[in-house]
């Protein structure tokens, strides 16, 4: 396999450095966090790059090829880094072309093509296609993040393959760099334009019209025959055509033939309807089997989930609640679509399902699932496969390295019944998934590469396999294409011909080995001398392929520091397993959701989660130059992460980068001191509650310039930010004057109801800085007939978790579950009006206090109080309430998100007579407590608000906003001038 060939000296690398600046490349990074954050991808491998380019426009990744050219060392194209199969990983200067090169540049809605750059992200291109009613055919599950770049390269496509083929016979014509720096564009005209584009071009056009004339015949007997294939270099499609479209041979080619800085794709219309029928088995060899009868029936889709991914879905809330598709335990369920063109039509084609089912003896369930709502659930589940299945946790995880083994369906239930032969003689388990239309089954059994017996088992599987697919025509790629993973194996599936023909193209077109080298076509020398002479020694049969384990993500020689960690981590054996559960997915990298808000304001690998993640897992295992807790690097990449949480709910494999972000602070404090600003910010509660009694005083104060200097020298404070307002009277003196001024112990509520006493937990914002959300949630709660009486508090601790003061915030909890318990062991409602409060409760007391049972207690009857209220109306409450006369718009706490959801908040709010209330769909606001107030995060707390919720907000002039949450309240009304209310404003104001 490919190994570290390319090491150069410290001094070599500065004066490429200085070269590539000197010629005009302005974002060249080779430091060591850079370097760590791009070494690996999607994939089982880490390799370190020797450096980093973040190109702006093609003339700095043409001066970056000449560069790198003329200095010896390889280039490599990234996007997204979703590669399965190691492509975008090498020893290599890596220019990542997501950042800068993503714009749409040209849409034909007559002639169906769309011309962009390479780092443009899938489902943005579809975006823009869609107001046309176009789309583009493959569909990759990974198309939230991967750029087209890569998906070109790789010669992707996805579910719809079946009608839509690959990649490959979608694009039209790509721009190129060659490896000389110069330019050239390959379409269906190319042996016409190929002269007067250039020497080297017409050097290109003629190499390839003699490399197909000398191996057009083998190349026409040893391909494999299924259509579906990433493996090799695209050539059968230049034969027996009038006008050969070398385009199609760039597609899948992994960056080793030239640099493309422009694609044009062909698109197809939008299907005017779908429907699913979801078909039950209890084997899966029987769901292979009746595949190609559902074939016959010409569905658009047809897509399998096993046992294994569906009960770890079930294991994920956020994926858990969209199995509304699958009744019972079944071993395996395949996903039928039709393309309609109505509901009738939809109702027919899923009886003729049925019909051929029985037909073939299957008379299995099957689940119809007509509303879009319903198949988004499907679609969902089924894009989330992967980093479902890589959500388990432990070292034994589903490996990636026969996923993609394609085969005519024909031959499908065979080749299941063989792979599950060979997994019990080696007694693993495996989970099987994705295109059975196609007869490309993602199978992952259960391995853990961290032992080299593992790995051992892994390569044997692996050369099995060709055993098992060659006669048939199967191929080893059906989509993720060669790599590091399968490159080794070309010659033994294509024949040694052919081969030869792969050879030819790649030194025709990159006779310097510049393009990632080793990748389609393996080097020369393909390990290193020191580890071939090793193996002799040892007599190994340097003849049989062997992983190298030094370019394993994880392998034998992987291990962490061990250290006390201040929180509970046992869920996930131990801290450094929480860190681990990143599989390299990228899902964080999504442009959409609220996963991850840092990443989608900077377009940052570091300021992912998968960024963050790779940094501390390196720095664990002692790959940086410092340790987890001081290292710089990591720090860095935390201290934009706002500890919004949503990566714990939408990251399929969980990983909670908020809760991770509070360990390293609370470590890295206790070895460097704690800053005086995380102190502060951490004890907002103690501030507040000092300043209240002088509220005129302190608000005057923090109003003057003076005032504000110095508060921004002490905490870092934005000099454009005003931090909220003391209340003169906080809600709990407010309260008991409302007491003593009416002669009662309590108030009575209007009309007795049975368990009608509630208790609200007044949060500091609301208490000290909002007591009319208080009173307001007082005045809707005795409107509603409950009796309402204060419980004993003190802050919650979500501040100091926030800053890292873990002991503090324990001390908090302890306080707080001493107080309540007595409440809710009684059954008392314990109600909340700031989300991130009442998530406190629920989430960070079960790690602060592991072991004690009252916490479990104290969480059940914690609510939001929009939740509570949602669930007394839906059980028959009336409220009291007129129409406002206006719309709503409502804004989610991230906590919110990620705990109880936001439906609570909507169905309240649609308490409203006649009223519309609508979900504004953005992200996080960007403020997440004291993140955004403070000078070197406002930049990237504005561009987090400007991405999507103030435009919404700015889009209805005349809507009522709504926000649960007080920082989204205050970045509401800071970047837009308008006030936002919470949910129990909007409905006091209506009683």
């Amino acid at each position: 396999m490919p190994s570290n060939l390319y090491t150069i000296a410290s001094d070599s690398t500065r004066a490429l450095h200085a070269d590539l600046r000197r010629a005009g490349v302005r974002d060249v990074r080779f430091d060591a966090a850079s370097r760590v954050l791009y070494s690996t991808d999607a994939s089982l491998y880490q390799i370190e790059p020797i450096g980093v380019v973040i190109p702006r426009d093609a003339e700095e990744i043409i001066a970056t090829i000449t560069t790198c050219a003329s200095h010896g060392v390889p280039v490599l194209p990234r996007g997204g880094g979703t590669s399965l199969a190691g492509q975008t990983v090498g020893r290599a200067v890596v220019l990542d072309t997501s950042r800068h090169l993503n714009q749409v540049l040209e849409i034909n809605a007559a002639e169906q093509w769309i011309r962009c750059q390479p780092g443009l992200v899938l489902d943005r291109l579809n975006a823009a296609a869609r107001p046309f009613g176009l789309m583009l055919g493959p569909d990759p599950a990974s198309g939230s993040r991967a750029t087209i770049g890569g998906t070109v390269g790789n010669n992707g496509t996805g579910a719809h393959s079946i009608l839509y083929g690959m990649i490959a016979d979608n694009v039209l014509a790509v721009r190129t760099v060659l490896n000389d720096g110069s330019q050239a564009t390959f379409d269906d005209r190319f042996s016409e334009t190929a002269a007067t584009q250039g020497a080297r071009t017409a050097s290109i056009a003629a190499g390839l019209a003699d490399i197909l004339a000398l191996y057009g015949d083998d190349i026409r007997r040893d391909f494999p025959s299924h259509w579906r294939r990433a493996s090799g270099y695209n050539l059968d499609r230049l034969l027996d055509t009038s006008a050969p479209n070398p385009a199609q041979l760039i597609a899948g080619s992994e960056g080793t033939l030239a640099f493309m800085t422009e694609v044009t794709l062909r698109l197809v219309p939008r299907p005017p309807g779908t429907v699913l029928g979801i078909v039950h088995f209890d084997d899966l060899v029987a769901s292979a089997e009746a595949t190609p009868a559902i074939l016959e029936l010409q569905p658009s889709a047809v897509e399998l989930m096993d046992r294994m991914l569906l009960n770890l879905c079930r294991r994920q809330p956020e994926f858990a609640r969209r199995l509304t598709f699958v009744d019972g335990d079944p071993a395996g369920v395949l996903a039928v679509e039709f393309y309609v063109e109505s509901e009738a039509e939809g109702r027919a084609r899923l009886a003729q399902l049925r019909t051929q089912l029985a037909r073939h003896g299957v008379h299995g369930t099957v689940v119809d699932v007509m509303n879009p709502v319903d198949q988004a659930n499907v679609w969902t589940v089924r894009k989330a496969g992967l980093s479902l299945l890589l959500s388990k946790r432990g070292d034994i995880k589903p490996a990636g390295f026969m996923e993609d083994v394609a085969v005519p369906p024909q031959h499908l239930a065979d080749y299941v019944r063989g792979v599950q032969a060979m997994f019990a003689e080696y007694d693993v388990e495996a989970a099987f998934y994705a295109h059975a239309s196609a007869g490309c089954l993602h199978i992952r059994p259960l391995l853990n590469l961290k032992t080299a017996h593992d790995i051992a088992v892994m390569d044997e599987m692996q050369d099995r396999l060709l055993a098992m697919i060659q006669p048939v025509g199967g191929v080893l790629s059906g989509e993720h294409g060669d790599g590091i993973k399968l490159t080794h194996l070309n010659q033994a599936l294509f024949g040694p011909r052919v081969s030869e023909a792969f050879a030819e193209v790649k030194w025709l077109f990159d006779p310097g080995n510049l393009f990632n080298p080793g990748k389609k076509v393996p080097e020369k020398e393909r390990e290193t001398r020191e580890r071939q002479e090793k193996r002799e020694s040892s007599g190994e049969d340097t003849a049989k392929h062997v992983t190298d384990p030094t370019i394993l993500r994880y392998g034998p020689g992987y291990q962490t520091i061990t250290f006390t960690p201040v929180m509970d981590w046992s869920a996930d054996g131990g801290f450094a397993g929480a860190v681990e559960m990143c599989n390299g997915s990228g899902d964080c990298r999504r442009l959409t959701g609220v996963m991850c808000p840092s990443f989608q304001a900077t377009r940052e690998e570091e300021h992912s989660t998968r960024g963050r993640a790779n940094l501390l897992r390196t720095a664990l295992s002692g790959q940086l130059e410092q340790d987890a807790w001081t290292s710089d690097a990591v720090h860095d990449a935390l201290d934009l992460c706002l500890g919004c949480k949503a990566c714990k709910v939408e990251c399929p494999s969980s990983v909670d980068m908020a809760k991770i972000k509070t360990e390293v602070l609370a470590q890295r404090y206790a070895r460097l001191g704690t800053p005086l600003a995380a102190r502060l910010f951490g004890h907002i509660h103690t501030l507040n509650r000092l300043a209240t009694p002088l509220a005129p005083l302190a608000n005057l104060a923090l109003a003057t310039p003076p005032g504000r200097w110095i508060v921004q020298q002490v905490t870092g404070l934005a000099p454009q930010r005003t931090l909220p307002p003391f209340a003169a009277q906080p809600f709990t003196a407010w309260f008991a004057n409302r007491l003593r001024a009416s002669g009662a112990s309590h108030i009575a509520p209007r009309s007795p109801l049975p368990s009608s006493l509630v208790f609200l937990f007044p949060d500091t914002f609301t208490n000290l800085n909002y007591p009319k959300i208080g009173i307001a949630a007082v005045r809707v709660l005795e409107a509603a007939g409950y009796e309402v009486q204060i419980a004993p508090h003190t802050c919650c601790g979500r501040p100091m978790l926030s800053q890292g003061l873990v002991e503090d915030a324990r001390r908090q909890a302890r306080r707080n579950v001493a107080q309540l318990y007595p409440l809710a062991a009684q059954g008392y409602p314990i109600l909340i009006c700031e989300p991130s409060c009442a998530s406190t409760f629920h989430e960070e007391y079960r790690d602060l206090l592991p072991g004690d049972a009252r916490v479990d207690v104290v969480a059940q009857h914690v609510h939001l109080i929009d939740d509570w209220l949602a669930e007394q109306i839906a059980a028959g409450l009336q409220l009291p309430l007129r129409p406002l006369g206006r719309r709503v718009l409502f804004h989610g706490h991230c906590h919110q998100k990620a705990s109880s959801g936001v439906s609570g908040s909507l169905a309240t709010l649609r308490a409203l007579p006649g009223e519309a209330v609508e979900l504004i769909d953005a992200g996080c606001c960007g403020m997440a407590g004291a993140f955004g107030y403070t000078a070197d995060h406002y930049a990237v707390s504005e561009a987090i608000a400007r991405d999507r919720l103030v435009p919404a907000i700015e889009a209805a002039p005349d809507a009522l906003i709504c926000a649960d949450g007080a920082s989204c309240r205050q970045q509401i009304e800071h970047f837009t001038g308008r006030p936002a209310l919470h949910a129990v404003e909007v409905l006091a104001a209506a009683l």
